[in-house]
C-alpha cells in the first residue's frame, strides 16, 4: 500500500521549510473530561479512555495552506515519556488554495458510523521524525508536549486515520494513535519506518484495535 500523505507536504515546494507553525486562532471545539465535542465537520463527540488526560489543544498554521485545530491525549507519567496518545487533527485549506486531500481507501475501519481510510506504521525514532520539519503538524504537536515536560517516544508504532467529512475534500479529521514499544518487542522497526500492513499485518490489526477499543465517536 502507498504510504498515505496529505497533499498539504506538496505545499513544501513553495513555501519555506523549518518554521515553526504559526499559533494563534481561537479552539473551535469544546474539551470537558474525556471528550471533544466538534459542532462540525464533522459533528460528533470523540470520547477517549479513562487511561487517557488531556494535555491541551491548540491551532496552527501550515506552509500558508491550512489551518489544523489539534488536541492531544496521553497516557504518561508526569513528565517524561508518553506510553501512548491520541492526536486529533481537524484541518482544512484556505480559500487562497485549491488543494484538496485524497487518500487510497485500501483500509478503511469504521468507528461511530464515520468511515477513516488508515495505514499502521513503526519507527525506531518517532521522536526525532516529527521534529525533522520544525512547521510541519508534527512539530507543532510535539512543542505542545514539551509545554508540559512530555514527549513522544522512540520505538513506537501509529495508527493513522483520516476521516472526510465534506464532499470537496477539503475538510480532514485525523486521528494518530500512538503506542511506545517495550525493549524486546518483535514487532519491526526502522529508522526510516515500517509499513505493519504489509510486513506484519497481525501486528497492524493488533494496533488497529488498540487504537479502537479506548475510542468511542458519537455521531451529533
Amino acid at each position: 500500500m502507498p504510504r498515505l500523505l496529505p497533499l498539504i507536504l506538496l505545499s513544501l515546494i513553495a513555501f519555506p521549510q523549518n518554521q515553526p507553525a504559526a499559533v494563534g486562532k481561537s479552539l473551535q471545539r469544546q474539551v470537558k473530561g474525556q471528550t471533544i465535542t466538534s459542532n462540525e465537520f464533522p459533528a460528533a463527540k470523540l470520547t477517549f479512555g479513562k487511561d487517557f488526560r488531556y494535555v491541551g489543544g491548540q491551532v496552527v498554521n501550515l506552509f500558508g495552506n491550512a489551518d489544523a485545530e489539534q488536541h492531544l491525549f496521553v497516557n504518561a507519567k508526569n513528565g517524561g515519556v508518553v506510553q501512548r496518545f491520541y492526536w486529533v487533527q481537524f484541518e482544512h485549506f484556505l480559500p487562497t488554495n485549491a488543494l484538496t486531500y485524497d487518500y487510497p481507501a485500501d483500509r478503511t475501519t469504521d468507528i461511530g458510523g464515520l468511515q477513516f481510510v488508515y495505514d499502521v506504521k513503526s519507527w525506531l525514532d518517532y521522536a526525532a521524525l516529527q521534529a525533522e520539519d520544525q512547521a510541519s503538524d508534527g512539530a507543532a504537536i510535539e512543542r505542545l508536549l514539551a509545554q508540559h515536560n512530555l514527549a513522544f517516544p522512540q520505538r513506537a508504532v501509529r495508527v493513522r486515520m483520516f476521516y472526510l467529512p465534506t464532499a470537496d475534500h477539503r475538510r480532514e479529521l485525523m486521528i494518530i494513535y500512538g503506542e511506545a514499544l517495550p525493549e524486546g518487542s518483535t514487532v519491526p522497526v526502522r529508522k526510516d519506518g515500517v509499513e505493519l500492513d504489509q510486513e506484519s499485518p497481525s501486528s497492524a490489526q493488533a494496533f488497529l484495535e488498540n487504537a479502537r477499543r479506548d475510542l468511542t465517536i458519537h455521531k451529533l
